[in-house]
C-alpha cells in the first residue's frame, strides 16, 4: 500500500519528536530550570506540536480582510481567498477586493511563489520577503506552519507580555532553506502554547517585523480527526519604515475538500475573466 505524502511527513516527524512531547510538555509550565535543560530533540517537538495543530490533513478555504495603514496614505482595505492543500504543500491566494486589486494573486508550487496580474497577464516569480499585496504580510502569514523544517531553535528564557506567562524560543534557519527572514523570536503561551509574538530579523540581526497574535481560533477537521487552530486576527508593524502597519483577519474558515485542479495558474487566469 503506499502511504500518501502528508501521512509519511506526519509518521516522519512523529517518530523523531511526538514522543518526547509528553515530556515536554510536562515541564512547559514550570520554572525556567528546566526549561533551560530541554534538549535539542524536545525544543524540536516544541515546533512540531506548534506546526501540527496549525496543519490541515485535507484542504483550507479562508476569507481574509487585510487593512494596510501607511504615513500620509489613506487606509486601504483588502478582501482576499486563501486556499490551501497542507498534503502537497499548495497554496493559492486570490484577491477578491478593492476592485483594482480584483483578480491579481500568489500560486506557490513545488517551493516556487508566483504572482499574478490580470492586466497584464503575466506571472512573475518572487521571494519569500515578497509584501502581498503590497501590504506588510508575506506568504507565511497565510500558508501552513513549517517552523519544524525551515528552523533550528534555541531556548532564550521567560518573559511576562502583558497578562501572559511567555517562553522564549530563537529560530535559526536551517542551511539550504528559502525562508522571508533568517531569524525569528517567538513568544508561546505558556498556558496554551499559542503563539503571541513574532520577530524577525534580517541575517544583519536588523529587526524588520513584529508580529502580534491577540485571537487564536480552532475548527474540527473530519480529514485529520482533530482541531486545526488558526489566528483569527495577526497585526504586524514594519520596524523600517515605523508608520506602517498591517492587519489581518481571518473570517470564515471551511475545511471542505476544494476542487482537485484548481492550483494551477490557468485556475487562478479564469477567475480574472
Amino acid at each position: 500500500m503506499t502511504i500518501p505524502f502528508s501521512s509519511r511527513r506526519s509518521a516522519r516527524w512523529a517518530a523523531f519528536a511526538l514522543p518526547r512531547l509528553v515530556s515536554v510538555l510536562a515541564v512547559f509550565a514550570v520554572a525556567s530550570p528546566a526549561l533551560a535543560d530541554l534538549t535539542r530533540e524536545e525544543l524540536h517537538a516544541l515546533l512540531v506540536e506548534q506546526d501540527d495543530r496549525q496543519r490541515s490533513s485535507g484542504d483550507y478555504k479562508a476569507l481574509a480582510y487585510v487593512e494596510q495603514k501607511e504615513k500620509e496614505k489613506a487606509d486601504v482595505v483588502r478582501e482576499l481567498l486563501v486556499f490551501r492543500r497542507d498534503a502537497d504543500d499548495k497554496l493559492m491566494l486570490l484577491f477578491t477586493k478593492p476592485k483594482s486589486e480584483e483578480g491579481k494573486g500568489y500560486l506557490r508550487l513545488d517551493k516556487n511563489l508566483w504572482s499574478y496580474d490580470p492586466n497584464s497577464g503575466k506571472w512573475d516569480r518572487t521571494t519569500e520577503r515578497e509584501r502581498i499585496g503590497g501590504t506588510n504580510s508575506r506568504r507565511s502569514d497565510f500558508d501552513e506552519s513549517r517552523m519544524a523544517e525551515e528552523y533550528e531553535p534555541k531556548f532564550d528564557g521567560e518573559e511576562k507580555l502583558g497578562k501572559y506567562e511567555t517562553v522564549k524560543l530563537v529560530l535559526s534557519v536551517k542551511p539550504g532553506v528559502d525562508v522571508a527572514y533568517p531569524v525569528v523570536k517567538l513568544w508561546l503561551d505558556k498556558a496554551n502554547h499559542n503563539v503571541l509574538k513574532r520577530q524577525e530579523f534580517a541575517l544583519s540581526g536588523r529587526l524588520m517585523r513584529t508580529a502580534y497574535y491577540p485571537k487564536w481560533q480552532k475548527l474540527f477537521s473530519e480529514s485529520k480527526k482533530a482541531d486545526v487552530w488558526f489566528p483569527g486576527e495577526i497585526r504586524i508593524f514594519d520596524e523600517v519604515e515605523k508608520s506602517n502597519s498591517t492587519l489581518v483577519l481571518m473570517r470564515s474558515v471551511d475545511l471542505s475538500p476544494l476542487d482537485q485542479n484548481m492550483f494551477t495558474k490557468a485556475w487562478l487566469e479564469s477567475k480574472s475573466r
